[in-house]
C-alpha cells in the first residue's frame, strides 16, 4: 500500500539536459525529510518533454540512488497502451516498485476503453499499477464503476484521484471491497480528501516543503483535521502563488530559492513573470521564517 505523503517530483533542468547532481540534491531532501514515496517522470516531472533515453537514464539514477529506502513510482503515461507497456518495462528494469499510469487525452474512449487500455497494460507488465485519474489533462473520467472494474485485477493497486469530487473515495469505497490507495492528486484538497476516505496525497508543495507535508499527512492518519487544517492553512499562499502559471514553473522556481536546481522548464512551459516570482518568494519567505 502507498499511503502518506509522496511527492510528484521535478526533473532538473541545465541548460537543456537533464542536471543529475541537482536530482541527487531533491533526493536527499526527500530522504532527509520523511517523503514517503516519490514519482518521477510524472506531470510535474515534465514526462511529455522527455525522450526515452532521458527517461530510462533519470530512472536509472533514481533507484540506484534511493536504495530501496522509499518507493519509487515511475510515471507511465501514452495514449497508446503499447507504448504505455514499453514504459512500464523501462521503469520495471530500472528497480521502480510501482507504475502511475493515466489514459484517455487525445483519443477520449468510453469506460470500456479505458478498461481495456488498464487490463492490457496490466497483462502485459508485472509491476503494481495506480491509476492517474485526472480529467481536466485526460478529457475523460474513469467513473467509479470502472475503478472498481479495475481494482479487481490483482496487480492495479491504487488511484491517484485529480477529479476534484471530494465524494469520489467514498463512492469507490462501496465498490471496492480489497486493499487499494487511493491518493488525492490536488494539493489544495488533500486533507479534505482523506477526512473521506483517502490515505495519502502526490504533492506538489512536497517538492519544497516535504517536512510539512509529512506532518500534515501524519496529522491525517491520526484524524487530527484540526493540526492538518492548520498546516493547510500556512500552505495556502505558496499553493496558490505556485499555480498562478502553468506548472512545474512555479515549482521549480521554488525549489531554485532552496539552491536545489535551476528554475529551467522544457516547452511549452515558459518562464514565470516577475509579478509570480514576487509572489512565491514572499510565501516561501513567509513560511521558511516559520
Amino acid at each position: 500500500m502507498f499511503t502518506g505523503s509522496l511527492v510528484a517530483m521535478i526533473t532538473p533542468f541545465q541548460n537543456g539536459e537533464i542536471d543529475y547532481p541537482a536530482v541527487h540534491r531533491c533526493l536527499d531532501l526527500h530522504l532527509q525529510h520523511g517523503t514517503q514515496g516519490l514519482v518521477i517522470a510524472g506531470t510535474t516531472g515534465e514526462a511529455p518533454t522527455l525522450s526515452k533515453y532521458e527517461y530510462r537514464k533519470l530512472l536509472n539514477v533514481v533507484c540506484a540512488y534511493v536504495k530501496g529506502r522509499i518507493p519509487v513510482i515511475a510515471g507511465a503515461t501514452s495514449y497508446n497502451p503499447v507504448e504505455a507497456a514499453s514504459l512500464i518495462d523501462i521503469a520495471e528494469a530500472a528497480g521502480a516498485d510501482a507504475v502511475l499510469c493515466a489514459a484517455g487525452y487525445y483519443n477520449r474512449p468510453n469506460q470500456d476503453g479505458l478498461y481495456q487500455h488498464f487490463e492490457y497494460l496490466h497483462t502485459h507488465s508485472s509491476l503494481p499499477i495506480i491509476i492517474y485519474n485526472i480529467p481536466s489533462r485526460t478529457i475523460v473520467d474513469v467513473e467509479p464503476q470502472t475503478m472498481a472494474r479495475l481494482a479487481e485485477l490483482e496487480r492495479v493497486v491504487g488511484v491517484k484521484d485529480a477529479t476534484g469530487q471530494m465524494q469520489r473515495p467514498l463512492a469507490e469505497r462501496s465498490l471496492v471491497d480489497r486493499p487499494f490507495a487511493w491518493l488525492s492528486g490536488d494539493d489544495f484538497s488533500a486533507p479534505a480528501y482523506n477526512a473521506v476516505g483517502g490515505m495519502g496525497v502526490i504533492s506538489v508543495v512536497a517538492n519544497v516543503l516535504p517536512a510539512l507535508s509529512r506532518s500534515q499527512q501524519d496529522a491525517c492518519a491520526v484524524n487530527d483535521f484540526h493540526r492538518a487544517g492548520e498546516i493547510q492553512q500556512q500552505l495556502l499562499p505558496l499553493m496558490q502563488s505556485l499555480m498562478r502559471e502553468p506548472s512545474p514553473a512555479g515549482v521549480k522556481y521554488a525549489c531554485s530559492l532552496l539552491d536545489l536546481c535551476t528554475e529551467e522548464c522544457r516547452l511549452p512551459i515558459m518562464p514565470l513573470s516577475p509579478e509570480s516570482k514576487t509572489a512565491i518568494a514572499a510565501a516561501m519567505k513567509t513560511l521558511l521564517d516559520q
